[in-house]
């Protein structure tokens, strides 16, 4: 064209470029809707044996255990926290072990026994730690309750178990557990509320409880 400059036509270009590249965008997009989402991950079939139940599910291969429990089978005792596995909200027991179930995958865990809050007790028949929670106040807002109290439960197995441990003796001759011990073992276990006098005080009577 005749008096155009060569910025003017690049500028043209680069118009026309981005126009077709939203319109390109647009109808990708469309062509996800109509075919329910295709561009998901994969699923996979996985059989949980929760709180003494089993329970079959289909979900997501991306899906975490935390998510699987909370929004496939709606125990929501379990917190949602940082999701990052720095606040221990999610605390549940794999095998009777703690793990955060914010990092790992439900389908990793293919016919392992899971025990969230809710299978340790309910009201009129608490789990000894959820009474000594109660009894010497170790909790506020609540809400990383859960998953210090599933954590404390593993916390006494471990140290019966020797895994590793620091102190001298076991539960079952009675001795005493560390404060310190207990600090160090329960440190991946935020209380934004400061309630960690009260938790330790619990972990120590329910401690001092088994036999």
């Amino acid at each position: 064209m005749p008096g155009t400059s060569q910025f003017e036509l690049s500028r043209r270009n680069l118009l026309i470029s981005s126009a077709a590249t939203v319109a390109v965008t647009g109808v990708a997009k469309a062509a996800t809707v109509q075919s329910g989402g295709a561009t998901m991950g994969h699923t996979s079939s996985v059989s949980l044996k929760v709180n003494g139940e089993v329970r079959d599910l289909e979900v997501d291969n991306r899906t975490s255990l935390l998510d699987a429990l909370r929004e496939h089978l709606h125990l929501t005792g379990t917190k949602k926290g940082c999701d990052h596995g720095q606040c221990g909200a999610c605390t549940v027991m794999v095998d009777g072990r703690r793990i955060n179930s914010c990092l790992s995958l439900a389908i990793m865990h293919d016919g392992d026994q899971v025990t969230t809050i809710e299978g340790l007790g309910q009201p009129g028949n608490l789990h000894p730690m959820q009474a000594a929670f109660v009894k010497h106040d170790g909790f506020q807002c609540g809400y990383c309750t859960p998953g210090q109290i599933c954590s404390s439960v593993a916390v006494l197995e471990e140290i019966k178990a020797n895994i590793p441990s620091h102190v001298t003796g076991d539960l079952n001759a009675q001795t005493s557990i560390s404060e310190a011990e207990i600090r160090e073992r329960m440190s991946g276990n935020i209380c934004r509320c400061g309630a960690y006098s009260n938790i330790v005080e619990a972990i120590v009577e329910v401690a001092g409880t088994k036999s």
